[in-house]
């Protein structure tokens, strides 16, 4: 049987103190309850978006889910930006997460073109939703980049479990 050497080439998200802050931190429960209510808005803005690409009905609920969406979106980016200080002492780009956080950089910039566009009358409605869609296929990215994040934390809680056992890792 071969040891399991799963993240073995790749340092730890979090040194022990990190890990400690993360732990201790309200923002880390925060960030937690944020993440799946703002998925939940998610899908049922895209549910409506879609019905309104599709019949033409429902423009003004559509419109009013999707700056929901992306006031949900801001709130959890400004608790994730206190959560990096406070965890990595860093707002934003914290070794870490650097490329979770450059990719969020476009998925707010395309969330807030939609917030001008609808504001400005910049596009009509429907080059408004496509403008959602776009934000909303970013969004998926960026909550998938984040998700494997969460898994790889997983994995290096369980080799530093194993290494405190005094188990193989």
């Amino acid at each position: 049987m071969r040891p399991d050497n799963r993240g073995a080439s790749r340092p730890p998200l979090y040194t022990p103190e990190q890990r400690v802050r993360r732990d201790a931190s309200k923002w880390t429960l925060v960030q937690g309850l944020l993440a799946p209510l703002q998925f939940l808005v998610f899908a049922v803005s895209l549910g409506l978006v879609l019905r309104y690409l599709a019949t033409g009905n429902g423009l003004e609920v559509a419109t009013a889910s999707v700056v929901v969406k992306t006031l949900t979106l801001y709130t959890i980016m400004i608790t994730g930006c206190i959560w990096e200080k406070v965890v990595f002492d860093k707002w934003l780009f914290a070794e870490a997460f650097f490329w979770e956080d450059v990719f969020s950089m476009l998925v707010l910039a395309l969330h807030t073109a939609y917030l001008v566009a609808v504001f400005t009358g910049a596009l009509d409605a429907r080059g408004q939703m496509l403008l959602a869609l776009a934000a909303y296929a970013t969004y998926v990215i960026n909550a998938g980049q984040f998700i494997w994040k969460l898994r790889l934390a997983r994995l290096d809680m369980a080799r530093a479990d194993a290494a405190l056992a005094g188990a193989p890792r």
